[in-house]
Order: C-alpha cells, then structure tokens, then sequence
C-alpha cells in the first residue's frame, strides 16, 4: 500500500526535468504507469473513488444512439402496418406505417390481389350491403358478380365500393356486374359492358396490366344457338384484350370439367364427372391458352364444388377462375367460402392473384 501511495505521490510531483528528452514511445515505465492512473480511461482516480458506470454497451454502439437507431426504418426492410407485432412482441409506432397517398400502389408490395366471383341468384340493395360486408369479412377486393337482374348499364357509388354492371335492357334477368373497393377503383383504365352476359374491367398494375372477364353462361337446358352467341362474345372479347395484359376469365359457366387430368388445361384436381358443356369449355380453352385454375390446387371437397342443388344431394363444381397459361404463376391459390351467405345455391369462390395495382394519376 505504502508503494502505491508513493508512486501517486511522484506522479503530482510530475516527470524529473533533467535528462534528454524523448518521445511519447520512448517514455520511461513510470511516465507508462502515470499515464495508467491519469488518463481518461483510467478505472481509478488519484482520490481512489471509482467513476459513474457508463451504460451498457448494445450492439451498434452505446444505448443512447440505438435507441435513435430504433426509430429509423432501414432501407432493405419492408414497411410494417400499424398495429404489428415485432419480435419483442412491442406494437410498432405509428410512423412506420407506409403511406399509400404518397405512391402509386394501392397495397403494400407483396400482398396479393383478393378476387372472388359469386352467383347471387339476383340482386336486392338488402343483399348489396350483404355481399359487401361479405367481401369485407373475407377481404376481398374485387368481387364479380353473376345473375345480378338487374336493367340497363351503368355504375354506381355505394359508400366505400364502386358497382360496374350490364343488365338485360328490358327484362330483370341475367346480368353481371364488378364490385370493387373504391381504393382499387384508381386503378380502374376502363370497364366495357358488352351484354347481360359478360363485362370486363382493365386495371393498371405492375408488372403487367390486369384484365378481368365476368361471365354467366347459359344452362345445359339453353338453345345451342344460344350457347354459341356466348362464345362468340367471349371470343371476341378476348381478341380485343391487350395480348400483353394477365388476363382472368370468371364466373358461372354452368359447365363441369370433372375430375380427369388434361394437358395444360385441367388439372388433377376437380370436382365429378364431365359433361358436354365441360368439353366445349376445355376446347374453348385450349384455342385461346388458358387453362382452369380451380382443377389445379389439392383442396378438401368442401372447398371444391361451387353450387348445390335445391335438395342437397347433388354438389357440382360448375364455377371456375381460367388463366391465361403465361400467367399461371401469378395464381397461387383458388377455393371457395364456405362460411359466407348471401340466401344463394352457389358458394363464394375466391383467389389470390399476384399482382400490385397501381394508381393511374389524373393529367395536369
């Protein structure tokens, strides 16, 4: 103890003034020890207390500026929502959440299109809310809708949605129509309204545009004259698409592909037995490469057939998302709701297509 004392003491006395001088490296042991006890980072003062603890060091640097750090969104790490939770199980602020007004995307990357279609055997404004809060609970954004029996062609507001439909002119029968959520609306290039049987909708997207095809095709019990007017449409509607457009044909065919596997166009996975509206599908199919999307994803059975019948011992499966076969990457999943109701013998169906829509900005 007495040394130690000694050797603080000569260190208040500082470095002997005679002799050469020499350098910082060449400094004798006890400059070294001196500079040991009266430097910055030193553990002990001369008084012999020990200095305030510093805060605990983080990985980054000293606690202080990781919780700068914290608040500050990193460039390779997508935007989180408001209210998610992070691995700490803390909610996120509220500034980390993207603001949609400031891009051109209507959803954050990544999140897929909801698109459903549902035969409502008839459309009342009661079933309208219906349907809508429906597509709210399953978080649908476009839904198309079939047998709507509604007149004339048009559009209309209904609070947070968008409804495009086309009617019969004069009689309450038929009848198809997009509803769509007012967000996805700005992205709306056009909507054509080509009979009570068919309506399309083309919608910016990336990273190709969008075009959407809403169909109700005749019964088995329809005039054959009938049934070829329909694909005579159909087809010419598809000859005016833009042929770089993914394009998605939906709706009620009142046709069942069944269960047997062929080439591109059906897969392994349908529902029963083909008949003859199935086949004039699948060859219409095959002329414009497409292929029927519900037939290629394993679900339960219950997730498969679309209508039933009156009594309920028959379930068909006779409504179908087609793709064209290009694009097939971009559905990734296709199943109906069997939770949802609308007082319908058909089942909402609904898929997820991958693609981000984007808003088309007004022209100064």
């Amino acid at each position: 103890m007495e040394d130690v004392l000694d050797l603080g003491e000569e260190c208040r006395r500082g470095p002997a003034t005679s002799g050469p001088k020499m350098g910082r490296r060449a400094q004798p042991e006890s400059a070294q020890t001196e500079n040991q006890f009266s430097g910055k980072n030193s553990s002990l003062t001369l008084t012999g207390e020990a200095p305030p603890p510093k805060p605990p060091r983080r990985q980054g640097g000293w606690a202080d500026d990781s919780m700068k750090a914290s608040n500050a969104v990193l460039e390779d790490e997508p935007p989180r929502l408001e209210g998610t939770q992070n691995t700490t199980g803390e909610e996120l602020p509220t500034q980390s959440r993207p603001n949609l007004n400031d891009t051109d995307e209507v959803k954050p990357p990544g999140y897929p299109l909801i698109i459903g279609t549902w035969n409502v055997r008839s459309m009342s404004d009661g079933k309208l809310e219906v349907v809508k809060n429906e597509m709210e609970r399953v978080g649908i954004d476009i839904l198309g809708i079939s047998e709507l029996e509604w007149t004339g062609t048009g559009r209309l507001v209904s609070k947070n949605h968008m409804v495009y439909y086309a009617g019969n002119d004069k009689l309450k029968e038929n009848g198809v129509a997009f509803i769509m959520k007012r967000s996805i609306s700005k992205c709306l290039l056009k909507y054509n309204t080509v009979s009570d049987r068919l309506i399309s909708i083309r919608l910016r997207g990336k990273p190709v545009n969008t075009t959407i095809i809403q169909v109700y095709a005749p019964t088995t019990n329809a005039k054959d004259e009938e049934i070829e007017e329909f694909y005579t449409m159909l087809q010419s509607e598809i000859d005016h698409t833009c042929k770089k457009d993914a394009l998605i044909i939906t709706g009620d065919w009142n046709a069942q592909v069944g269960s047997i596997e062929e080439g591109p166009v059906v897969g392994k996975f349908g529902l029963g037995d083909r008949n003859d509206a199935g086949d004039r599908l699948i060859e219409f199919c095959k002329t414009n490469d497409l292929f029927i999307a519900n037939t290629f994803f394993q679900q339960h059975k219950r997730r498969l057939y679309t209508w039933t019948s009156p009594d309920g011992l028959h379930r068909e499966q006779i409504d179908y998302f087609c793709g064209k076969t290009r694009w097939k990457c971009l559905l990734t999943s296709v199943k109906t709701k069997p939770g949802a109701n609308c007082g319908t013998d058909h089942r909402l169906l609904v898929c997820k297509f991958k693609v981000n829509l984007k808003k088309i900005r007004a022209s100064p």
